[in-house]
């Protein structure tokens, strides 16, 4: 019998993989999204007969958090994560043959700002603000209500690493000569970003905070490893287990991309470009240090442990033509 996956918020870069993954292994692939997929958010019978029968539901949905924190978009952050993850419990609830996994997206930067030690699933301490809250309420949602036919695992993860993603600006910044490490500093902050939890208060100095990181690869891996290993539920740390910090990761990047100049930029530099392009400084001077304790005991095998060997497989030209980036992930 053909192995059912179903994919909910598959458009962007994690998705798209995933996808392609699945149906090169032989999955039959179902899809649930706004538009050009096999059900759309806001059909219950069509969400809940795909899932019928179902081995595998993968939820990615959600708005990109790489944008201002103005109030319409923080508003549409929660919604289109809490909205989402109820109607999919609500859909699971309504099947007569639940999937026996559903993994739910979830992010690593619900820990605190640590410069002091890793955070772990059973030893992290949870953080504060817009970011934070945002977290905890769609894990909450994950796990509301009795699902006795489904395992249920939020995946907290690191900053992806892959064709996509954060490395092609990353990549274009380096090029430019501005690869050099993030350095954070004092800056003024307003009553309306104190009111709604978005002011990253300065503390990592020279680039020194913590980025933790996962190859593309490797989720897909522990998507695969979790299928096979039903005694793991819950909160899951999905993370390679040797972060870096921000200046050793650009410092890599420039090495694997053979780039020897560059600026560092300083936390006015941030504010001011974060502000033209329409994001937050709190996306690369917060420190994360997350390790997979996890996924560790339960004897996963990192595929891109190290970062300057996942970096060089994701930089690897594909050809004469080659922007730098290949054209593809390589499915792990």
């Amino acid at each position: 019998m053909t192995r059912r996956v179903v994919i909910a918020g598959a458009s962007g870069f994690i998705g798209r993989v995933l996808i392609a993954r699945y149906e090169d292994a032989g999955w039959e692939v179902r899809t649930i999204g706004r538009s050009g997929a096999d059900a759309r958010w806001g059909d219950a019978a069509g969400i809940t007969a795909m899932l019928d029968g179902s081995e595998l539901l993968i939820n990615l949905a959600g708005k990109s958090v790489n944008c201002r924190y103005t109030e319409a978009n923080r508003a549409e952050i929660f919604r289109s994560r809490l909205e989402t993850t109820a109607e999919l419990r609500r859909a699971i609830a309504a099947t007569t043959a639940p999937p026996a996994l559903w993994v739910n997206s979830s992010t690593a930067t619900v820990y605190r700002h640590a410069e002091d030690r890793p955070m772990t699933e059973s030893t992290g301490e949870l953080g504060t603000g817009f970011s934070v809250a945002v977290a905890k309420a769609w894990e909450a949602e994950l796990f509301a209500d009795a699902l006795p036919g489904t395992r249920r695992v939020a995946l907290r993860m690191a900053i992806v690493l892959g064709d996509g993603s954060v490395m092609p600006p990353l990549v274009m910044l380096a090029r430019f000569g501005l690869g050099g490490p993030q350095v954070d500093g004092r800056w003024f902050a307003t009553r309306a970003r104190k009111r709604n939890g978005t002011q990253h208060a300065f503390r990592a100095r020279g680039g020194a905070q913590k980025f933790s990181w996962i190859h593309i690869d490797d989720v897909a891996g522990i998507i695969d490893f979790l299928v096979e290993h039903p005694d793991v539920d819950g909160i899951v740390n999905a993370s390679s287990p040797h972060p870096s910090d921000n200046r050793t990761f650009m410092a890599t990047l420039r090495r694997v991309l053979g780039v020897r100049f560059a600026l560092p930029a300083h936390r006015w530099m941030l504010e001011v470009g974060s502000a033209v392009i329409r994001t937050e400084t709190e996306l690369v001077l917060k420190s994360r240090w997350v390790v997979p304790e996890r996924l560790d005991d339960a004897g996963y095998a990192f595929i891109w442990p190290d970062l300057e060997p996942a970096l060089r497989d994701i930089l690897l030209p594909a050809g004469p033509a080659a922007d730098g980036l290949r054209s593809a992930p390589r499915n792990g």
